[in-house]
């Protein structure tokens, strides 16, 4: 059987959270956001997980998620770790935190053949996303971002990081990885690339919150990024390897990346008061009956 891979992006902590809040539980049995993520990539022809994770919390994970999808689909683990890197290079000693999301899709290179898409384990995607992405998948070779409307992706606690998707026709011109705030009718927009000026959006515009797929290629295209980092020894200290900038280089290198306009609900918990927020929309999926309220029972 040909491998349909979901990698799950879970090293970070979570430090605006408060701890590790991709097992902070928001369903009505103690499911996970994640839980959410697995089952409809199951349900739409997902066979294997991996789970990108820092090595110390590998315990957690397995007696937590892992023990309720393991007999469900193949689970693999990866290791996000600091000096995991395709070149010799010497680390400050101040540096502590590994290289960024794309350095974490690195980590993963192993059990990647092939097409694969990626989520974030705190974010509530929607099942409907994930019917699409799968499709998407099926049918084409092209690298696909989900595109959900900004205004339904902010957080009235405070700025969130996004990638803005400039696009025509459903083509990616560029991925603007952004600081954004709702301010009044529009989305202000602060590039984390400071050489760009700060810029305006609507609410209805596309933004990727990191739900998208790639061909294996896309491993290389970071690992070049990696080596580059003997260039940057000045920056070594605080320099981050973004996917939302691997993106954009493969953009301008002739990669054609397409975005889907989805419908679907995307839910986050940057902040501890996002939680309720969570439970609430997902007590309303399971009304509506697009979950089962209890999602792991042997009759699902």
């Amino acid at each position: 059987m040909e491998e349909k891979t979901l990698v799950v992006l879970a090293a970070g902590m979570g430090s605006r959270f408060g701890g590790l809040k991709q097992i902070e539980p928001v369903g009505p049995n103690g499911e996970f956001i994640l839980d959410y993520s697995i089952y409809s990539a199951i349900r739409y022809g997902f066979n294997k997980i991996v789970f990108i994770i820092k090595e110390e919390n590998l315990q957690t994970f397995k007696e937590t998620i892992g023990h309720r999808i393991e007999d469900k689909i193949k689970v693999e683990y990866a290791f996000q770790k600091l000096e995991d890197l395709p070149i010799e290079l010497v680390i400050p000693e101040k540096r502590v935190k590994p290289w960024g999301t794309a350095h974490a899709l690195y980590a993963a290179r192993d059990f990647l053949h092939g097409k694969f898409a990626i989520i974030n384990a705190d974010d509530f995607y929607g099942d409907q996303a994930f019917m699409e992405l799968s499709k998407h998948m099926d049918e084409s070779n092209d690298y696909l971002i989900i595109g959900y409307k900004v205004g339904q992706t902010l957080s009235g606690n405070g700025a969130v990081k996004r990638a803005v998707l400039p696009n025509e026709n459903g083509v990616v011109s560029s991925v603007i990885e952004c600081s954004c705030m709702l301010e009044e009718e529009y989305v202000n927009c602060i590039p984390l690339d400071t050489s760009k000026e700060p810029f305006l959006i609507d609410k209805d515009a596309l933004v990727s919150v990191s739900l998208n797929s790639f061909h294996e290629s896309f491993i290389e295209a970071i690992k070049e990024e990696l080596v580059n980092l003997e260039n940057h020894q000045d920056k070594l200290d605080d320099i981050e390897i973004l996917i939302p900038d691997i993106l954009d280089k493969e953009i301008k290198c002739g990669k054609t990346v397409r975005v889907y306009r989805t419908d679907a609900k995307w839910m986050g918990m940057t902040y501890k008061e996002d939680k309720v927020m969570v439970q609430n929309f997902i007590n309303t999926e399971i009304e509506k009956g697009v979950y089962p309220e209890h999602l792991w029972s042997d009759e699902n």
